[in-house]
């Protein structure tokens, strides 16, 4: 979501990120945790955290190799030769960095297991607003490409929305 010195937050993964708090309040109770990991350093992340309202953890992985062992940021040779191993090769995106999803778990002498993984089209099972548009007529209405509708959710311009009694 964030790439080490840019200012550009990716409206995709926002997106997504604004359906965590609330599922987060529920699986928590079930023994689980939730934690989003940037490259970017960790002032950029509070600063976007605190913007979009979020209370997720948000950790950096600055200066490790996590994001690349995870498949998800590239180096710039790997893009320069087209060969980003993204979403198991499926994928011909060719950007710095990319979403995912990952599974971890500890076992009971504390090693951490990788026991599940996801990435692009695959995480849009974790955007419940994903379902709701997809029941209606116009569906996602991706006339200008796919997610092209999308906007950070302090960006949208008032509209009929917040004309509705109910909305104000």
């Amino acid at each position: 979501m964030l790439t080490p010195g840019s200012d550009h937050i990716c409206d995709g993964c926002a997106f997504l990120c604004d359906h965590v708090d609330a599922a987060r309040r529920h699986f928590e109770h079930a023994d689980l945790s939730f934690a989003a990991i940037s490259r970017a350093p960790i002032a950029r992340i509070e600063a976007v955290k605190r913007r979009m309202g979020w209370t997720f953890e948000w950790v950096s992985s600055h200066g490790s190799d996590f994001n690349y062992d995870f498949g998800v940021s590239f180096t710039d040779e790997q893009i320069a030769a087209g060969e980003p191993l993204y979403n198991f090769g499926t994928s011909p995106y060719l950007e710095p960095d990319l979403p995912g999803a990952g599974i971890f778990t500890r076992d009971d002498s504390g090693r951490i297991y990788h026991t599940y993984s996801t990435y692009a089209r695959g995480l849009e099972l974790l955007v419940g607003s994903f379902n709701w548009l997809d029941l209606t007529p116009k569906g996602r209405n991706e006339i200008g490409g796919i997610m092209s509708w999308v906007r950070l959710h302090d960006e949208y311009e008032t509209g009929p929305a917040d004309q509705h009694e109910c909305c104000r």
